[in-house]
């Protein structure tokens, strides 16, 4: 907002969200639904680049809920190389058995043709047989000392996995089988069912691998199968590359996004502050204003560039994590959403018990701010009046306030991490325990242990940081709502179809004022009512009048920065209703009682905005007001940065203003106590200087201090709303009025 437009106002309603302004931690949208609808439909020109970027964090996580099933085939064939060959082991025991038992029937048969060769009937040959069966039940069948036509009748030459093994190798084998329990003869019989049955404990092998033939240890060995290792190694490196290039490319193009909608929410509000009518600044704190530009937009660019594609991220990753689970064992996956789910049922319920505390500390911190800037602001009046006591204790209350719920908040916050590490260790030692009585009783593997574990974590994850992706749209959607809400609001009225325009060289400088009547929004009596006046060509015109009487809502009107309700305004002729606002802003000149400085030297504040000044019209015009002698003591002399927050007293900061004011040259001057803070010689060295610099310009000046107008052609003396008296000072005098009531009490003596 331009200087000329830090106009004294009527009282401000204030319409502040909150001490904190826009985007605090707790601050939820009025309409959440509505909020976020609105944010995505502005987001509308970057949606191909969003649904990119989601879809990319999607697959990223999805590639990660991939990765522990592939784990789990890397580590069960990593397992494989590390134990004996059951597969193999298994083969060969049933192989050498099924042999022996042919063998066995093969002897037999060759016993039942000699008995009968011997002449001996059916009967006896069949009671021969019956006899040594029970002999060989009832007594150990000797492997030990079988000769060698034995061995050839009851081993055969065997191939497993190309690797030939001969009758001797099979014989040692067997031999090891039965000191270690797991031979075939006839007291081992239920060993060898066992090996059948894939019950053999491979690691009583392992002490006589050595031992054994080499055939025999060429099939049953442990061996590691780098090729298929290799082939799952290099998918699983393919899977975590494309993961993590795929999140990197996600949030690359995620805070483009957030970047350029950032950009392009400051360049509007930038835009519609220009194009907001003053009203508007009437109702609302700056640093309300302020906050929306920075704390809501920033707000808003975080969660953009966060919070959305977590969100779309950790749901998949949650959902997807689940359906894994069941997939691989749905007993362990039971157990791991059970033993999760319990501590988040606590989780949960710290988390709601201190979101309170949060929006409780966000409040108290905000009065403890307010109360700090409203005591240091005024301190000099805090001490004069000895209040430092008591702004003491009320610091000290508001202090301890924000104490007690920071406190309470960042403790219950603070149970969260460790939480959630017990929760993760919980589950690990559940999927574990369950991992282990599965693979007990042969119905799961080390692999599937493994890669639950990796759930358990992807499972864990993804419920917290969707808490927190939630709670950051809630302010994301109170954010985007009072930046839209700033955004919807009503502008000034259109000028697209004015086209008459004053220049100013052209300007005689004739103002009139016909019936002039102005509402405030929300008041029902009028501020200015049937105003009638005309300012001749050159003339001084001075508005005088008690507060409130209506004398800058007056100048208000005549520079459009309110439209008037009725009534018309006239320059030269024009009404104001038929040229723009920046026409009539280039006619006037104004000098305020509140001064500003821009960040920058002497003189650019001095010629601020105006292009064409020279050097010497600086110097002279500083001269004229006064200031040459107080700018010659400074370091740099006019190039001298100066800021409106540096330590120049209001006299010489009204100086500066009064100077910038004399080279801006414009044909109407607007002096609103321009004089009220420099001292009485100063003030006549300007007034001096101002009498010349309205020569031929119609001004209007208001001022409370009556003596400084008396020279002026023609006084208009207002009260609620209305001119009560006009005339020069003489004239108003003799009037014996109230023009001359308020200009006898600025000199009535005290008794």
């Amino acid at each position: 907002m331009s200087n000329n437009e830090k106009m004294s106002r009527p009282p401000r309603k204030f319409a502040g969200r909150g001490p904190m302004g826009g985007g605090a931690p707790g601050e939820k949208a009025n309409d959440f639904k509505s909020a976020i609808k609105r944010l995505f439909s502005e987001l509308n020109r970057f949606k191909v680049l969003i649904v990119i970027s989601l879809v990319l964090a999607a697959l990223s996580s999805i590639l990660s809920i991939v990765a522990p099933n592939k784990l789990s085939d890397l580590t069960d064939e990593i397992s494989k190389g590390l134990v004996v060959n059951k597969e193999n082991l298994q083969l060969l025991t049933k192989t050498i058995k099924n042999n022996m038992q042919e063998g066995m029937e093969s002897l037999k048969k060759q016993q039942i043709k000699q008995m009968e060769s011997m002449g001996m009937s059916s009967e006896q040959i069949q009671t021969q047989l019956s006899t040594q069966n029970s002999n060989s039940a009832s007594s150990e069948f000797d492997i030990s000392n079988m000769s060698e036509d034995m061995k050839n009748i009851l081993f055969k030459e065997i191939e497993i996995d190309g690797t030939k093994i001969s009758i001797e190798d099979q014989y040692t084998f067997l031999k090891a089988m039965n000191e270690l329990g797991l031979g075939t003869t006839s007291e081992n019989q239920k060993s060898s069912e066992e090996a059948d049955n894939s019950n053999i404990d491979a690691n009583k092998l392992y002490s006589k691998i050595d031992e054994m033939p080499e055939s025999i240890k060429t099939v049953i060995e442990p061996k590691m199968d780098m090729e298929a290792i290799q082939k799952i190694a290099l998918f699983l490196v393919a899977i975590y590359l494309c993961s993590a290039l795929f999140n990197y490319i996600e949030s690359i193009s995620m805070t483009d996004v957030a970047n350029k909608f950032a950009k392009s929410l400051r360049t509007r509000i930038s835009e519609k502050i220009n194009k907001l009518p003053l009203k508007y600044f009437d109702k609302h704190q700056t640093g309300d204003i302020l906050s929306r530009v920075t704390n809501d937009v920033d707000t808003i660019a975080q969660s953009m560039n966060q919070s959305l594609a977590t969100l779309v991220s950790s749901i998949t990753l949650f959902v997807g994590t689940i359906i894994m689970m069941f997939y691989t064992n749905w007993i362990m996956a039971l157990t791991a959403i059970i033993s999760s789910s319990l501590g988040f049922v606590f989780m949960f319920a710290v988390l709601k018990r201190s979101q309170k505390y949060f929006i409780e500390r966000q409040v108290e911190l905000g009065n403890l701010n307010s109360h700090i800037e409203e005591i240091y602001s005024g301190l000099n009046v805090v001490k004069v009046y000895n209040g430092k006591r008591e702004a003491d204790e009320k610091f000290d209350e508001l202090n301890k306030k924000v104490y007690n719920c920071n406190q309470k908040s960042q403790f219950l916050s603070g149970l969260m991490q460790p939480m959630m590490n017990f929760i993760g260790n919980f589950g690990y030692v559940a999927v574990c325990i369950a991992g282990a009585l599965l693979t007990m009783n042969n119905l799961t593997t080390f692999g599937v242990i493994v890669a639950f574990i990796m759930y358990v974590r992807l499972f864990t994850s993804p419920l917290s940081q969707i808490a927190q992706a939630l709670t950051s749209l809630q302010s994301t959607a109170a954010a985007s709502e009072r930046v839209f809400e700033f955004a919807d609001e009503p502008e000034m009225s259109d000028q697209s179809n004015i086209t008459n325009k004053l220049e100013r060289t052209d300007v005689k400088g004739k103002i009139e004022f016909d019936n002039v009547e102005f509402y405030y929004d929300g008041n029902e009596k009028p501020t200015i009512k049937d105003f009638s006046a005309i300012a001749k060509p050159g003339q001084k015109i001075a508005i005088v009048g008690p507060t409130g009487a209506g004398k800058t809502t007056m100048v208000n009107l005549l520079m459009k920065f309110y439209e008037i309700n009725s009534g018309d305004i006239k320059i030269d002729g024009v009404s104001t209703k038929d040229l723009t606002r920046e026409n009539i802003h280039n006619l006037f000149t104004m000098v305020l009682q509140d001064t500003w400085l821009c960040s920058g030297t002497i003189k650019e504040n001095i010629i601020f905005n105006k292009e064409g000044i020279t050097d010497e019209q600086v110097e002279k015009v500083c001269e004229t007001v006064g200031l040459s002698h107080f700018i010659k003591t400074l370091p740099h002399g006019y190039n001298t940065e100066v800021s409106d927050n540096d330590n120049l007293s209001a006299g010489q900061k009204q100086l500066l203003t009064i100077a910038r004011a004399m080279l801006q040259d414009a044909p109407f001057l607007i002096l609103d106590e321009a004089t009220s803070n420099v001292d009485t010689r100063t003030e006549e060295l300007v007034q001096k200087a101002m009498d010349k610099l309205t020569e031929g310009k119609t001004s209007f000046i208001i001022a409370h201090r009556l003596s400084t107008i008396k020279n002026a052609d023609l006084i208009l003396v207002m009260k609620n709303g209305n001119i009560v008296e006009q005339g020069n000072h003489e004239e108003l005098m003799k009037l014996n009025g109230a023009y001359a009531e308020l200009y006898n009490s600025q000199f009535e003596k005290v008794g």
